[in-house]
């Protein structure tokens, strides 16, 4: 049975971030989930996504963007349930890490000095990216028109998600790890990627000259490629 692949995405973007990519996953025989994800806690968000995978049945393999790094290292499975994490400029995130804390691994990231916070009845904020700052900031290698269009559907996540401390035990301690990030990376600076990814034990890492940090909508070939190279290094031989 070929994995079923789970696509997170992150913060200030929507679960269309990975139409591009869509195609040539369902293409080689695999089922796609686009996990929409609620961006309100690393835990709250992960104990959810940890719920749709356990509903699934075969084996499954996540990739997550920004943010949603960080909610699939999170995720909990049953031993060869789930049989790797892809980030796809994403968060890898040790134990009582927040995101916060691996942006700053690394000098380079822009990304407070744009974000706009609007007050929550729940407490604390969601925040946004400012729609003007959105292109330069989020997706330079993108069009105008297509920043522009990203900047107004862009969904918030809340400060304190941002800050929240990752848990003990991150999935990419247990399961091959695959990264693709752009040098250009105004949210998490390319040095912090390269440290995630030494620090995991990357099985494959792709780094792309001159990408931001939608590297995957952006260049979906090569990010396509990188999910059907961690589902294929990870498939179960045929029965």
């Amino acid at each position: 049975m070929k994995p079923t692949v789970i696509l997170v995405h992150g913060a200030y973007a929507e679960s269309s971030s990975w139409n591009g990519i869509l195609e040539p996953l369902t293409a080689a025989g695999h089922r796609v989930i686009a996990f929409a994800t609620p961006l309100r806690g690393v835990a709250t968000d992960a104990t959810l996504l940890s719920e749709l995978v356990a509903t699934i049945e075969g084996p499954v393999l996540l990739a997550g963007h920004s943010y949603g790094g960080a909610v699939i290292t999170n995720v909990t499975a049953e031993p060869g349930h789930v049989i790797g994490a892809v980030y796809i400029a994403g968060f890898a995130l040790e134990p009582g890490e927040s995101c916060a804390d691996a942006s700053a691994l690394a000098p380079g990231s822009t990304l407070a000095e744009t974000l706009v916070p609007v007050p929550s009845a729940a407490g604390g904020a969601d925040t946004y990216i400012a729609p003007e700052r959105y292109h330069h900031q989020f997706a330079a290698d993108l069009t105008t028109q297509q920043a522009d269009v990203m900047a107004i559907t862009q969904r918030p996540v809340t400060d304190r998600a941002l800050n929240e401390p990752s848990g003990g035990q991150p999935l990419w301690q247990s399961v091959p790890s695959w990264f693709l990030f752009g040098e250009l990376d105004h949210n998490i600076p390319v040095g912090a990627h390269r440290i995630m990814a030494a620090r995991a034990k990357a099985r494959g890492t792709v780094e792309i000259a001159g990408a931001s940090h939608v590297v995957g909508i952006s260049h979906p070939a090569e990010t396509a490629r990188l999910i059907l190279e961690a589902a294929g290094a990870n498939e179960p031989a045929a029965s």
